[in-house]
């Protein structure tokens, strides 16, 4: 081993214990997306088609008078994406702390990452 690469070693190992836990859960968060080949929502732009994946950190249901609307925001440890399904009050297995994989096209609202009525796979249980 070079010294380089202890110098490399060693520098992940400090960044590892001096890290918050919002930093290694982003981490393992941008690693699994990675593994299961989606795009980081951080690189996603308006108007592209995408398949991310991450948690769920909030799951809202917006009553409205013309249209309900049940919304979850994803996060994948780069950026937060809102899942909105409209005309939907409840979903079965989309709540807070569970894992998906959803695809559709990005849009934008009140400057957020937004996808409308997407496809989705939840995640088995851990």
């Amino acid at each position: 081993m070079t010294t380089d690469e202890g110098r490399g070693s060693l520098r992940r190992m400090l960044r590892r214990l001096t890290a918050s836990e919002a930093e290694i859960e982003a981490q393992q968060l941008q690693r699994e997306s990675a593994r299961c080949g989606a795009v980081p929502v951080l690189q996603c732009a308006r108007g592209q088609v995408v398949s991310v994946s991450g948690r769920l950190r909030t799951v809202v249901y917006t009553p409205r008078t013309n249209l309900p609307a049940l919304e979850a925001d994803l996060y994948d440890g780069s950026d937060v994406v809102t899942l909105v399904w409209l005309g939907r009050r409840h979903i079965v297995g989309i709540e807070p702390g569970r894992h998906l994989t959803a695809r559709g096209r990005i849009a934008v609202r009140d400057d957020r990452k937004v996808i409308y009525n997407p496809y989705y796979e939840l995640e088995s249980s851990k």
